[in-house]
């Protein structure tokens, strides 16, 4: 399983906790010094099930320069949306895990950080 966070997120800070606190094995992705590229957020977005504008921050002082509150959200815009969190990943929505069954979730809840923990089969460290 694999997180992307941002260490200063609270949200964050939270999941990881969980993920320590039940000995998962994980790997943290700091996606604001390793930010994803594009084929790499098609790849989460599709194991999310989720539309780009779905994971997107529209509140960030990015999202309101680059006025994203009146993008449109449809498939002939996904790749500007794509595009636009490549290059800004603030606007990243977080935690993001990726579980080992192939699912994806944002993890901003305790519920939904077990349940990528039990997507992954409880898999605990030694």
């Amino acid at each position: 399983m694999e997180i992307w966070l941002n260490p200063a997120c609270s949200k964050c800070r939270s999941a990881v906790e969980i993920l320590d606190e039940e000995g998962a094995r994980y790997t943290v992705r700091k996606y604001l010094e390793d930010p994803p590229n594009a084929d790499e957020l098609r790849g989460v977005l599709t194991r999310l099930g989720l539309e780009p504008w779905d994971i997107t921050r529209t509140q960030e002082p990015d999202a309101k320069e680059l006025g994203l509150g009146e993008w449109e959200r449809t498939d002939a815009a996904r790749e500007r949306w794509i595009a636009a969190l490549a290059a800004h990943p603030r606007l990243i929505q977080r935690p993001i895990i990726t579980a080992d069954d192939g699912s994806a979730l944002v993890g901003r809840s305790e519920e939904a950080v077990r349940d990528a923990m039990a997507r992954t089969g409880g898999e605990q460290t030694s």
